[in-house]
């Protein structure tokens, strides 16, 4: 561990009193601080973490997984951590492995090193449902530089200094570990995935059900997306719109100089398509307006 001055792991938890206690200790042994971020729990997680040394910055209501992270990345980024490891609170990943994605950011191959469920290697019983939506969420994601990824929606990863300070996260729900790859490849972030043990068997890994779990992330994803390139995904289908709205207004003058009336139905059509149209070229500037405004003040 002498290779950095300070590792932290960073842990979001919500009601997590029968498994925060392993957690932290197991943790203890791998970085030289836990924080927890205890997202509103309403039984002893916070206590528990607190007694056994954790630093704990609570949340005074149930704020989500993604704020309890952005969270979590503000106090690393306040003790000036080296690397941070992130981690679920329940038990599903293993503390002592930390050191597996730690390797990776001490030879300066990554600056995220993500612990992947699916490599070659890992240990993980993985419910078939979960690996269906995990294989969708992975293609919607996208390549990065380095390749294809196997496991999008891990959150047990590392971010080394360059990360913690250039991710600036926005998302609140899971939609986030979906966020932190676009953003990477954004700031041109080196990533790399490790294979990683992950335990199910016995454990309630989501207080989400699994399908509003997976259309909240994919809905993340498109948000994501669209923000991201504004002009291509909003501007160019608004620019096709409002031609058809000219199409169809066009047309329907020419059918009034012939015939002396108004044909309803292509008014309507007209005045639908340049609407949606000019709606959606005004949101594809003011986003790419506020997207720049946004690089210059982090600049």
């Amino acid at each position: 561990m002498g290779r950095c001055e300070l590792i932290i792991a960073c842990i979001p938890a919500y009601n997590e009193e029968k498994s925060i206690a392993r957690v932290v200790l197991l943790a203890q042994q791998q970085v030289d601080e836990v924080v927890i971020c205890d997202d509103g729990s309403e039984d002893m997680t916070a206590d528990i973490a607190k007694k056994l040394g954790a630093r704990v910055v609570s949340h005074p209501n149930r704020m989500g997984y993604g704020a309890a992270i952005k969270t979590l990345f503000n106090e690393a980024r306040g003790l000036n951590a080296d690397v941070i490891v992130t981690l679920d609170a329940d038990g599903q990943h293993n503390p002592m492995e930390i050191g597996a994605l730690l390797e990776p950011i001490f030879k300066d191959e990554a600056d995220i090193v993500i612990g992947s469920r699916f490599l070659k290697g890992s240990n993980s019983d993985v419910p078939a449902y979960r690996r269906l939506g995990i294989g969708l969420i992975n293609k919607l994601s996208g390549k990065t530089k380095e390749g294809d990824l196997s496991d999008a929606q891990s959150g047990f990863r590392a971010y080394n200094k360059k990360a913690i300070h250039d991710l600036r996260l926005s998302e609140s729900g899971m939609g986030l570990s979906a966020e932190v790859l676009f953003k990477a490849k954004g700031n041109g972030l080196r990533l790399k995935e490790v294979p990683i043990g992950c335990l199910y068997e016995g454990l309630e890994t989501s207080t989400q059900h699994a399908v509003t779990h997976g259309i909240s992330v994919v809905m993340s994803i498109i948000r994501i997306v669209v923000e991201e390139r504004p002009l291509f995904f909003l501007g160019i289908p608004g620019v096709i719109f409002l031609s058809f709205g000219v199409f169809f207004g066009l047309w329907m003058m020419q059918i009034y100089a012939a015939r002396g009336y108004i044909e309803t139905n292509i008014a309507l059509a007209s005045i639908a398509f340049v609407l949606i149209g000019f709606f959606a070229v005004f949101t594809a500037i003011t986003l790419y307006a506020i997207a720049r405004l946004s690089k210059k003040q982090q600049a």
